[in-house]
């Protein structure tokens, strides 16, 4: 007796797709996704389709700038880029050269922090572990935590974070806060300027709800005084850059503004009764185990860090770990 079985073989999810999927999103349009994945725009429509008809979803729509995510589309490719991520990271671990840690890690750096220790970071690694292959990754705080969190960064810079099931966290070192301005306004690191003198001043300070803005609000809540907000913005640069336009003083940690007081371009001073400090954790998830090329870029990060507070290059910072 002979027995044939038929089998119908549906759509599945392949990283082909994915990819075509992330590529369109970043390009918005299947001609140019076609060019950088290689293959005829007709494979990559293609690709696209069986997508959609596995998920059960529109993923694409036509606009006046190209193809547009969906909803669906815009929740699926988050999910996409996590896969693909992963997957490059374990080919590169896969492969290291012989007798070496390979793989892709993605660090996650405050913004304060990522010119002093990027070079010195990516230099490390090179020299000491040359298989492992960094990604350095800048937000603030709360964007890098929840960037943790997801599993889009293996290890980040934060700022006093809350505990959470989901991270573990390492205090690393205590750095002042201090008033900045313009070389007019007479700051000096060593001539403290009290709390109570920004009443009235005008402020150009971080948009809530960033740390740094509920740091300040708190110890003006405390004293009761009001504080003069002439600007808020989301971006340090720009908040250098209405200071240096001559609108108004800003408070900020020392190591964002260290090349522009050497410069001459600003001045700065210690604020006293309260004084602002702000502790940086590293962190690292608790959720999920990290590879050996975490660690071993964990360990370059920390020396770097250890390092800049030990040469004087990270101002009023103080080391809190062995």
């Amino acid at each position: 007796m002979v027995s044939i079985t038929i089998s119908n073989r549906s759509n599945f999810m392949d990283f082909k797709q994915l990819r075509a999927l992330v590529t369109v999103a970043d390009t918005g349009n299947v001609t140019r996704a076609a060019s950088l994945l290689n293959i005829v725009q007709p494979a990559v429509s293609r690709q696209l389709r069986l997508l959609e008809e596995d998920v059960g979803a529109t993923l694409f729509e036509r606009g006046r700038h190209g193809m547009e995510l969906t909803q669906a589309g815009q929740t699926l490719v988050e999910y996409a880029r996590r896969v693909l991520h992963e997957l490059d990271r374990a080919r590169a671990e896969l492969k290291p050269a012989k007798g070496t840690i390979g793989g892709i890690v993605t660090v996650g750096l405050l913004p304060s922090t990522c010119d002093l220790l990027s070079s010195a970071l990516v230099e490390s690694i090179a020299q000491t572990y040359p298989g492992i292959r960094v990604r350095i990754s800048m937000g603030y705080a709360g964007h890098l935590q929840r960037w943790l969190e997801d599993g889009e960064i293996d290890v980040a810079l934060l700022y006093d974070p809350k505990q959470t099931k989901t991270m573990q966290v390492t205090p690393l070192l205590d750095e002042g806060v201090w008033i900045v301005g313009l070389p007019e306004t007479g700051f000096r690191a060593d001539q403290p300027v009290s709390f109570s003198k920004l009443n009235g001043m005008p402020l150009v300070l971080p948009s809530a709800p960033h740390g740094l803005r509920s740091l300040i609000e708190n110890a003006a809540m405390l004293m009761d005084m009001p504080l003069n907000i002439v600007a808020e913005t989301n971006a340090m640069s720009i908040q250098k850059s209405l200071v240096l336009a001559g609108h108004g003083v800003t408070i900020l940690p020392t190591i964002a503004v260290a090349d522009d007081i050497a410069k001459g371009e600003l001045a700065a001073a210690p604020l006293i009764e309260p004084s602002l400090n702000r502790t940086i954790v590293l962190a690292l998830p608790a959720n999920r185990n990290s590879p050996s090329s975490v660690h071993c870029v964990v360990s370059a990060l920390v020396q770097c860090m250890k390092s800049s507070v030990r040469n004087g290059d990270w101002p009023a910072a103080r080391w809190l770990t062995g």
